[in-house]
């Protein structure tokens, strides 16, 4: 396509197949001719002109399907539905817990979704129609979208625990200041993901009960089960996030029983040196009348005497079980 907004225009042909569509095709388009699945980027700067020019949306809608980083939500009016769902970043060299959105405008006969960054689940489903393994109609193509979309959410929750298993180790292995970033990093990531999965969870569960003529009953079953899969795994998101903060919490713990260990000893040693410091403190005065400053052995005498001192302290200590 010439428009670099439009990244595809795919006319189902009801069997579980699709071919690419002409520019002049697509805009020629009527719905007897079949499901028509139109894909774009709406961050370019021609998305408006085919929303609403080419595609006839309002501007409303139009809005809807450009927005930044909306929460999944979804609303259904005049047997035409506003979806937008969120899924796990598997683009090379990004976060998981990068959450993509896709936005889609369902018509019975018509498909538009837009976004930003590339969600393979999407990628998933052209590949699926090049081989004609893809959706037969619009309800079709909606329930493959939410299950490829929800499948691949659990290789983010396996990441997350995995991650939370290694660091409940080296927690009870070591106390390092070193593992406090690594820790509050996973809880940022486990609240970025149960986010949007929380509310993306409502959202599938509406859809089994929202009135769409072109909503087969099988199709609100499955998307009842996706809703299941979706419940479970936010489940585990909460559990693993509990796991995280008993993990902090005894990370905290022993950093805190480590430096009041280390305090301790300072303070031991303060103590010790305190009545030594006093007392060199005073013999080092520059005045007349320091005992034993004529004494060719008084440098000798005084520091018998403070380690004496100290000793009888150690001794002290000793007898009082402070060290």
């Amino acid at each position: 396509m010439d428009d670099s907004a439009l990244i595809s225009a795919i006319l189902f042909d009801g069997h579980g197949g699709g071919r690419d569509c002409t520019e002049q095709e697509l805009l020629s388009w009527t719905p007897d001719q079949g499901t028509l699945w139109l894909h774009f980027n709406y961050s370019q700067p021609d998305i408006m002109d085919w929303l609403i020019g080419k595609c006839g949306l309002d501007e409303i809608a139009a809005e809807a399907l450009t927005a930044e980083e909306p929460r999944p939500r979804s609303h259904a009016v005049d047997d035409r539905l506003l979806l937008v769902l969120r899924g796990v970043n598997l683009n090379p060299d990004s976060d998981l817990m990068d959450m993509v959105a896709i936005r889609a405008w369902i018509e019975p006969q018509r498909i538009i979704t837009t976004r930003n960054r590339k969600v393979m689940a999407v990628e998933d489903l052209r590949r699926a129609l090049d081989g004609g393994s893809g959706p037969d109609d619009v309800g079709g193509f909606l329930v493959q979208l939410c299950e490829r979309i929800t499948l691949r959410v659990d290789v983010a929750i396996t990441e997350i625990e995995e991650a939370e298993d290694v660091l409940e180790d080296r927690v009870l292995d070591e106390s390092s200041y070193g593992l406090r970033p690594i820790l509050s990093s996973l809880r940022r990531r486990l609240i970025n993901l149960r986010r949007y999965l929380a509310p993306q969870r409502l959202v599938l569960s509406q859809l089994q009960f929202d009135d769409l003529s072109w909503l087969a009953k099988d199709d609100k079953l499955k998307f009842r089960e996706i809703a299941d899969h979706l419940t479970r795994y936010v489940e585990e998101l909460d559990a693993t996030r509990d796991r995280a903060a008993i993990a902090q919490d005894e990370l905290e713990s022993r950093l805190a029983e480590q430096m009041n260990k280390n305090m301790y000893v300072l303070s031991v040693v303060a103590a010790i040196f305190l009545p030594l410091s006093l007392l060199t403190g005073l013999l080092g005065i520059n005045v007349l009348g320091i005992p034993g400053s004529n004494n060719p052995y008084g440098f000798y005498i005084v520091c018998a005497v403070l380690v004496g001192t100290a000793a009888v302290q150690y001794w002290i200590f000793r007898r009082r079980k402070v060290i």
